[in-house]
């Protein structure tokens, strides 16, 4: 790899402006709705918000692990569980002519269903009234019950983050997770349902070694991941594990190639990539690629 100390050229991100992005701002303050592009300080926002696209973060806004990477607020337990909060995001789904979605969630493991149960109401409030809608979310590590509670409403990708290479997972996750869990979530998505897209994300640039990328590339591979994102992790606030290295843009299109190369269906990878950039985009890459 190509590495850089200093914040290179190429880390730059567009400032939240325009139509658009007062449209969504106004809709999402409205139904008192949160963002993981406002809560983990996502650098592309601007470009996000601006083309009318938002992630949702639902159970409220505060995690209860703590992930060295990660700017969301954490605590014992979070807030009560908002029931309200489902209709109010359809409802903006509706207002924002959305039909593609993601939604995500902090870690709710002070709820006896870890917020399966309400990650499924907001996922049938959504097709409710916006049946036309693609659904993409982006899991807790469910197990059984948990994620078949998930998969009875059908969404059409189910992600779930290893988030970084296996030798610095205990440094960079909160010990309750770990990669062996994130890829039992996925293989058990694939074993009740194939036919649902999967997807993971790698953050790079936390000190990891490109043979250790290559290895899990090939674990999410044995599990029948469909999808692959590859991003630079950037240090949200002061708070947070530093960069050890800024890669090149000429590496994550190589990383790409690779990454196809071993099967996926679809691979975004470039710096400022993260799990639900060009989210639609990737999806219709897969189906294409499941159907050649």
């Amino acid at each position: 790899m190509v590495i850089y100390h200093n914040k290179p050229g190429w880390i730059r991100t567009r400032a939240p402006g325009g139509e658009e992005w007062k449209k969504v701002s106004t809709i999402i303050a409205k139904r008192d709705l949160h963002t993981v592009c406002d809560e983990a300080h996502c650098p592309n926002k601007g470009e996000c918000w601006s083309m009318g696209t938002a992630t949702f973060m639902i159970l409220g806004n505060v995690c209860t692990r703590y992930c060295r990477f990660c700017a969301v607020d954490t605590a014992k337990n979070g807030r009560p569980v908002r029931q309200e909060e489902a209709f109010e995001l359809a409802q903006a789904v509706k207002e924002l002519s959305l039909d593609y979605v993601v939604l995500t969630s902090v870690d709710r493991d002070d709820l006896s269903d870890r917020g399966a149960a309400h990650f499924a109401r907001c996922i049938g409030a959504i097709r409710k009234i916006n049946s036309a809608c693609k659904v993409e979310v982006l899991i807790p590590d469910y197990f059984g019950d948990e994620l078949l509670t998930i998969i009875k409403e059908a969404p059409d990708t189910i992600a779930h983050n290893v988030e970084t290479v296996l030798p610095l997972q205990g440094k960079i996750r909160d010990s309750r997770a770990s990669f062996e869990k994130s890829l039992r979530t996925l293989s058990e998505v694939k074993s009740a349902c194939p036919e649902i897209s999967t997807k993971s994300s790698l953050l790079l640039g936390m000190g990891e070694k490109e043979r250790d990328i290559l290895t899990a590339m090939d674990s999410l591979r044995s599990v029948s991941v469909d999808i692959l994102i590859m991003g630079q992790y950037l240090q949200p606030t002061k708070k947070q594990l530093p960069v050890q290295e800024y890669i090149n843009p000429d590496t994550f299109d190589r990383l790409k190639t690779i990454a196809l190369e071993k099967g996926f269906g679809a691979v975004v990878s470039s710096p400022l990539a993260r799990t639900s950039y060009l989210a639609k985009h990737a999806f219709k890459s897969n189906l294409v690629h499941n159907t050649a």
